[in-house]
């Protein structure tokens, strides 16, 4: 039985990109060796040397190594494409297994893209990628809709329904990477859910979620001791696969290019009102 679309508002969460982040994505450093650079005393946010690995900034702070200014690139040049991930690929530039990644399938000719968000390894479907990095924070940040299709172990109970409606903060790691320090997560009601099958064996469930915490539905699901078998994500913002084959990559239609400026120029007015 399906149930109405629930919609509510996502929590806020912290202003800004770590100082690191910032440097990494518009300059040729790594985040590894713009922390070196920091602690150096290399760098300076508003003309002050700032030595906190921790420190955060925004696109209206500047920021320069050796005194040369880092200049990002202007919001409104931007390419953004839809790529259909496939399992068995991890969203990362390298892996230290040798596994396969996105940008093994990726042409060659969107190798700097940044993809905004992450799917698991055992996870497909829609990914963002741009050549912007201001938009890719903007984005990732973003409490737009992300709707997702799975297929989970065993039926949705109640208490399931309950916690979609109005949010839950859960203790333990079942669901998470393995790797995973992280031992409490807090959950904002789901934007909306639908109930495609519910069977003791197995269910089909669509959600559409504000946030991109790290394995988050399967770490939801598991919270109930339900292993989620199939994930798949279908939209981003209003931004679908449609019939997008996997392992490749489209752009954004013009409409689509129209409602993402306006979203960006609407986020920007309202960080600096």
């Amino acid at each position: 039985m399906s149930r109405p679309l629930k919609r509510t508002e996502s929590g806020q969460r912290e202003a800004g990109v770590r100082l690191n982040k910032f440097i990494s994505h518009n300059t040729k450093y790594s985040r590894r060796e713009a922390d070196r650079l920091i602690a150096e005393g290399r760098v300076k946010l508003n003309g002050k040397v700032v030595t906190d690995l921790a420190t955060r900034v925004t696109r209206d702070d500047k920021v320069s190594v050796n005194d040369r200014p880092i200049k990002p690139r202007p919001l409104h040049e931007m390419t953004v494409i839809v790529y259909h991930k496939p399992k068995g690929e991890l969203v990362t530039k390298k892996d230290p297994r040798g596994r396969k990644t996105i940008y093994d399938t990726l042409p060659k000719k969107f190798a700097h893209f940044i993809p905004v968000g992450r799917l698991d390894f055992a996870s497909e479907g829609l990914l963002l990628l741009t050549d912007n990095p201001q938009v890719a924070d903007i984005l990732m940040s973003s409490s737009l809709e992300r709707v997702y299709n799975l297929k989970i172990r065993g039926s949705i109970t109640p208490a399931m329904e309950r916690a979609m409606q109005e949010g839950i903060k859960i203790k333990g790691k079942k669901g998470a990477h393995e790797k995973s320090t992280l031992e409490e997560m807090e959950f904002a009601p789901f934007f909306a859910y639908q109930i495609l099958k519910n069977e003791p064996n197995y269910s089909k469930i669509r959600v559409a979620i504000g946030e991109g915490k790290n394995r988050e539905l399967r770490r939801f699901f598991g919270h109930f001791d339900r292993e989620v078998l199939d994930l798949h994500r279908v939209s981003f913002g209003g931004i679908s696969l449609n019939n997008l084959p996997k392992g490749k990559t489209r752009y954004l239609t013009q409409k689509e290019y129209d409602d993402l400026h306006a979203f960006i120029k609407t986020t920007i007015e309202k960080e600096r009102a």
